[in-house]
C-alpha cells in the first residue's frame, strides 16, 4: 500500500470514529436542551410568579409592579458571581466564546463551562434577562463535544471537529434546524469544508433532530401565515431590506462593544455589571414587558401578522436597548433570538408601513418579517448561508428562498464592505487573533509537481571520492542548490546530502560521496500534486524533494520557492 492509500484509509477510519462519536455528542445536546428549558422556565416561574413549577409562562403576565426592575438585576448578581468565583469563560453569548476557544486553545474548554453555562444562562434568561437560549445551547453542546475530545485520544482538529457537533447538534435541538446548523458550523466554527469535518457534525445534527421530532413533533418551530408567490415586489422589498440590514448589522456590532468598553470605564469590579444591565432591563421591562425572557413568542407574533405597526415599533426599540445594555455587560445570553426579533421587528414595520401606503402593491409584511430577522443575522454574524436557510428550515415556507437569498447576500456583502469584523469575531479580533473567514480551493492542490518543478538541477555522482566532490562544490558555490542529490551511474537517486555536509566530511582516503549517506530521501513523483508535496516537506522538515520516477530515476527537484507558484497561479486567475 503506497503513503497516500495508507493516509486515506486512517482518515477514513478516523472520520468513522468522529462519526460514531457524535451520535451519543447529538443525543446529549438533545438532553441538554431540553434540560435547559425546563431550568429557564422553572426560575422564570419562581422568579415572576412564585411557584414551583415547569409550566411554560411568560413574564408578560406577571404582576409584580416595581419588583419587576429588581428581579433581572438579582439574576445578574448571581450571574456576575458565577462568573468571579466559578468560571469567567461563562460570561458572552456562546459562539465568540466557541471560537475564541478554537483559535487560541486548541478547542479545549473546561469541564466548569459544560456546568456553568447553561445554569447561569438560565439565571439570566429566567429572571428576564432578554436573551434566546439557544447561544448558552450551543456553547454547552460545544462544551461536550470538547470534553469527548480531550478524555479520548484525539488531535486538535478533531476535537474541534467534536466541539462544532455538539455545539450544532445544540441550535439543532432547540430549533429544529439541522442543515442550517451546519452550516452554521462550517461558516463560525470549522472554518472549512471537507468531508472530514462536516460529517461527524451532520451525524449529530441527524440524532439530536430525530430526537427532537420523536419528543416534540415535526411541525415548524415558527409558523407562519402562508407567504404570496416571489413578485417583483416583495423581491425588490427584500433586496432593500437586506441593503438596510447591512448597515444596521455592523452598527449593532459596533454597539455592542462601544458599550462592553462603557462598563470597563466604570469604577466597580466587573462582577457587578451584570447586576447593573439586569437594572436597566428592569426598567425598561416596566416600559414593554415583552422584552424579556427567551422572546420566541415575539417572533411568533410578527411571523402571524398578530402585532400592530405601533406594537412593532415599541417592541423594536425596547428590546434592542434592553439586549444591548444587558449584553454588553459581560452576562450570559444568547444573540440569535434578539437579533431575529429585532431584525423581524424592523422589517415587518417597513412592510406593513408600505403595505398601508400601497395597498395594491403585493407586499407582504410577514415576509418583509421574516427576511428582516435573517439578513440582520446574516449581516451581524458572517453567516450567510445558515442565516437564509434557517428562517426557510423553522418556517417551513420554501417559497421565500429567492428572496431570502437576496437579502442574506447583500446584507452581508455591505457588512463586510463596512467592517472586517462581526459580532461574533470583534473580541478575538481585539486580542489581535485572525479569524478565517473565506473558504476557497487549496491551490496547492489544484497544481502537480511537473507543472513547477525544475529539471536542471546539480547532482553529484555516488561514486566520486568525497575530496572531489567538495572541489566541486566549492568552485560553483553560486549555482549549486542548497541540497544535493547523490545518484548512482544509471541516475538512481539514492539519497540527499546538503552543501555543508559535503564541504565539512573528512576527505582522507578513498572515501566515497555514497559512505556519507547515511538515509534515504524522501521523494515525490510527477503526478503528486503540490500539497502532498509540501506536507511532506513539512512533516518531514525539508526544504526541498528530489522529483523521480517509479524506478527511482532522478527527475529534478521542487523546492519550497517553487510552491508560491501555485500561489502565483491563484493571484493570475483573480487578478485583472
Amino acid at each position: 500500500m503506497t503513503e497516500k492509500r495508507r493516509f486515506w484509509a486512517l482518515y477514513s477510519k478516523r472520520t468513522f470514529f468522529l462519526c460514531l462519536l457524535a451520535l451519543p455528542l447529538g443525543g446529549l445536546a438533545y438532553l441538554v436542551s431540553v434540560g435547559m428549558i425546563d431550568l429557564i422556565r422553572l426560575i422564570t416561574n419562581l422568579s415572576f410568579f412564585g411557584e414551583f413549577s415547569l409550566a411554560h409562562q411568560a413574564p408578560i403576565h406577571a404582576h409584580l409592579g416595581w419588583w419587576t426592575v429588581l428581579t433581572p438585576a438579582i439574576g445578574g448578581i448571581i450571574v456576575g458571581i458565577m462568573a468571579r468565583f466559578g468560571t469567567a469563560a461563562i460570561r458572552g453569548h456562546g459562539i465568540p466564546e466557541a471560537m475564541e476557544q478554537i483559535l487560541l486553545n486548541k478547542s479545549k474548554v473546561h469541564w466548569r463551562v459544560a456546568v456553568f453555562k447553561p445554569v447561569s444562562s438560565a439565571i439570566s434568561i429566567g429572571t428576564g434577562g432578554p436573551f434566546g437560549a439557544e447561544g448558552p445551547i450551543i456553547a454547552t453542546g460545544g462544551a461536550f463535544g470538547s470534553l469527548f475530545g480531550q478524555v479520548l485520544p484525539a488531535t486538535g482538529m478533531e476535537r474541534r471537529i467534536l466541539l462544532s457537533a455538539g455545539a450544532a447538534a445544540g441550535m439543532t435541538a432547540i430549533f429544529g434546524s439541522p442543515i442550517s446548523a451546519v452550516l452554521l458550523a462550517i461558516e463560525l466554527l470549522l472554518f472549512e469544508f471537507r468531508l472530514r469535518s462536516v460529517a461527524p457534525v451532520a451525524a449529530a445534527c441527524a440524532v439530536a433532530m430525530t430526537l427532537r421530532t420523536v419528543f416534540q413533533g415535526s411541525g415548524a418551530t415558527f409558523p407562519t401565515h402562508s407567504l404570496p408567490a416571489l413578485s417583483p415586489s416583495n423581491l425588490v422589498l427584500s433586496v432593500g431590506l437586506g441593503a438596510l440590514m447591512g448597515v444596521v448589522g455592523v452598527w449593532i456590532s459596533k454597539a455592542v462593544y462601544g458599550l462592553e468598553d462603557l462598563y470597563e470605564k466604570l469604577p466597580i469590579h466587573w462582577m457587578w455589571w451584570p447586576a447593573l444591565g439586569g437594572l436597566c432591563v428592569g426598567l425598561i421591562g416596566l416600559i414593554q414587558p415583552r422584552i424579556f425572557g427567551v422572546g420566541y413568542s415575539n417572533i411568533d407574533g410578527f411571523l402571524e401578522a398578530k402585532f400592530s405597526l405601533a406594537f412593532l415599533g415599541s417592541l423594536l426599540v425596547w428590546k434592542l436597548a434592553a439586549w444591548l445594555l444587558s449584553l454588553s455587560s459581560g452576562t450570559s445570553g444568547g444573540t440569535l433570538a434578539p437579533l431575529f426579533t429585532i431584525g423581524g421587528c424592523m422589517g415587518g414595520l417597513l412592510g406593513g408601513v408600505i403595505h398601508q401606503v400601497l395597498p395594491n402593491s403585493g407586499i407582504s409584511p410577514v415576509l418583509a418579517g421574516l427576511v428582516g430577522m435573517a439578513a440582520l443575522f446574516s449581516s451581524a454574524s458572517g453567516a450567510l448561508f445558515a442565516s437564509a436557510v434557517f428562517a426557510l428550515e423553522t418556517t417551513r415556507q420554501w417559497q421565500a428562498s429567492v428572496p431570502l437569498l437576496a437579502a442574506c447576500s447583500l446584507a452581508c456583502l455591505i457588512a463586510k464592505s463596512m467592517t472586517d469584523t462581526t459580532i461574533m469575531t470583534e473580541k478575538i479580533y481585539r486580542r489581535g487573533v485572525q479569524v478565517p473567514d473565506e473558504y476557497r480551493s487549496d491551490p496547492l492542490s489544484q497544481l502537480k509537481v511537473e507543472d513547477v518543478y525544475s529539471d536542471s538541477l546539480f547532482s553529484i555522482q555516488a561514486d566520486m571520492l568525497v575530496g572531489e566532490a567538495k572541489d566541486l562544490v566549492s568552485c560553483k558555490p553560486c549555482s549549486v542548490r542548497h541540497h544535493l542529490p547523490i545518484v548512482e551511474a544509471e541516475g538512481r537517486l539514492i539519497g540527499v546530502l546538503t552543501r555543508a555536509e559535503i564541504l565539512e566530511a573528512n576527505s582522507d582516503g578513498l572515501a566515497k560521496v555514497r559512505d556519507l549517506v547515511l538515509r534515504g530521501s524522501v521523494t515525490t513523483t510527477l503526478r503528486s500534486n503540490l500539497r502532498d508535496a509540501a506536507n511532506q516537506m513539512i512533516l518531514k522538515r525539508v526544504g526541498c524533494l528530489p522529483v523521480v520516477d517509479e524506478n527511482l530515476r532522478l527527475l529534478g527537484i521542487v523546492t519550497r520557492s517553487d510552491l508560491l507558484e501555485a500561489e502565483k497561479y491563484q493571484l493570475d486567475e483573480e487578478i485583472i
